[in-house]
């Protein structure tokens, strides 16, 4: 269980499990919209993900692919503490790892679209990367992908 929070403390929330998987995003409209290097999201079931206080707003914004992204921020700081992608709904949450409690207990399980990464961001050599995206089936742990399909409606929930 991990809980986390915005830079105002209004908004607390709570993460029931440990995530699915966790992207290092470092392709530019991540670095845009975050207004820094990359973003590091954890991605969890939204029935995993508690709101314990404070108010959410949200905003939708455009990605290159198209479906959107709806970032949810607290209504009083403006922190961004999850987003949910338009090719998943609301089924999943991309938690923002920063906005944990304990930040250090959700690593990167693979760093993404590092041909945009900034020169000076460096990766570890015993983690994965790919250029761009990834193909999931052959990236993601069968556990993981279980519990997305589950998420998505595509099959019995998995532990």
């Amino acid at each position: 269980m991990f809980e986390g929070g915005c830079g105002c403390n209004a908004v607390r929330f709570r993460v029931t499990s440990k995530p699915i998987f966790v992207h290092c995003c470092h392709c530019r409209e991540c670095q845009r919209i975050s207004g820094t290097a990359f973003a590091l999201n954890a991605i969890i079931e939204a029935d995993r993900v508690e709101l314990l206080s404070g108010e959410l707003i949200s905003a939708v914004v455009p990605t290159p692919s198209g479906a959107g992204q709806n970032i949810f921020r607290c209504a009083t700081c403006m922190t961004a503490v999850w987003s949910n992608y338009g090719s998943v709904g609301d089924a999943i949450h991309f938690v923002r790892v920063g906005a944990l409690d304990n930040p250090e207990k959700v690593p990167a399980d693979i760093h993404i679209y590092i041909e945009s990464k900034q020169p000076w961001v460096s990766i570890p050599k015993d983690i994965v990367t790919a250029l761009q995206y990834y193909d999931r089936e052959t990236i993601w742990p069968e556990r993981s992908l279980a519990r997305r399909r589950a998420a998505l409606g595509l099959e019995d929930a998995a532990s």
